[in-house]
C-alpha cells in the first residue's frame, strides 16, 4: 500500500517561493493555514516550491500584463516560455477571463484575434497551459492548488519508489524536496538524502 501522507494533512507546511521581482505578489492567506511564503529570486516564473524551484513554476499575469507580453514584450515573454518548457511543470495563470481577451477588454492596439492566436501558438509550441482564472482571488487559489497538487504527486512518486525498492527508507528523503515529510515519521530530522 502506498502511503499518501502529504502536505497539509498532518500539520506539514508547504513553502511557496515568491520571486523578488514580483510587484503584486499573492499572500496566500486565504489558501490554507499550511502555506508559508518565502521571497527569493526565481530564474523562471513568479511562484515555485521551496527546494523545487528548478522543477516547477507559475507565472502570474493580469490581463494588461498578458497583452503587453503578447505585443511589445513578446520576444522577452517567448524566451521565458522557452526556459519554462524545460521545467517538469509550468503554467501561466491569468487574473481575468478568456472572454475578456476575446472581447478585447484591455487598453492596447493588439487585435484580440491575434492575442488569442498567440496564446494558442505558445501553448502548442511549448506545451504550456494558460489558465484564465477569472479574477485575482481565483488566480491566487489556483496557483496554490497547482503547486499543492504537484507536491502531492511527488510525494506519491516517492512512496512508490520506496515500495518498489522493497526497503525501509523511513529515514531518507529526496534531495531538494525538504517540504515532503517522511512517509513514516512525518519529520525531516536526521533524514539522509536518497538522491
Amino acid at each position: 500500500m502506498v502511503n499518501t501522507k502529504c502536505i497539509g494533512e498532518h500539520g506539514e507546511k508547504m513553502t511557496i517561493v515568491v520571486d523578488t521581482r514580483e510587484q503584486a505578489p499573492f499572500d496566500f492567506l486565504q489558501c490554507g493555514a499550511d502555506i508559508e511564503t518565502a521571497r527569493a529570486a526565481l530564474s523562471t516564473g513568479d511562484y515555485s516550491l521551496a527546494g523545487l524551484e528548478t522543477r516547477i513554476a507559475v507565472e502570474r499575469k493580469s490581463l494588461f500584463d498578458l497583452v503587453q507580453c503578447l505585443g511589445a514584450g513578446r520576444a522577452r515573454f517567448e524566451r521565458e516560455l522557452q526556459r519554462a518548457a524545460a521545467l517538469e511543470s509550468f503554467c501561466v495563470v491569468v487574473e481575468s477571463t478568456w472572454q475578456a481577451l476575446v472581447d478585447g477588454k484591455y487598453r492596447s492596439n493588439l487585435n484580440p484575434g491575434a492575442a488569442c492566436a498567440s496564446i494558442a501558438a505558445f501553448s502548442a509550441r511549448y506545451g504550456i497551459a494558460f489558465h484564465f482564472a477569472g479574477n485575482r482571488a481565483q488566480a491566487e487559489r489556483y496557483t496554490a492548488l497547482y503547486l499543492r497538487q504537484y507536491l502531492r504527486g511527488k510525494a506519491h512518486e516517492l512512496d512508490a519508489i520506496r515500495q518498489a525498492l522493497g526497503a525501509d527508507f523511513s529515514g531518507m528523503r529526496i534531495k531538494g524536496a525538504g517540504a515532503i515529510a517522511d512517509a513514516h515519521t512525518g519529520t525531516h530530522e536526521g533524514a539522509q538524502e536518497l538522491f
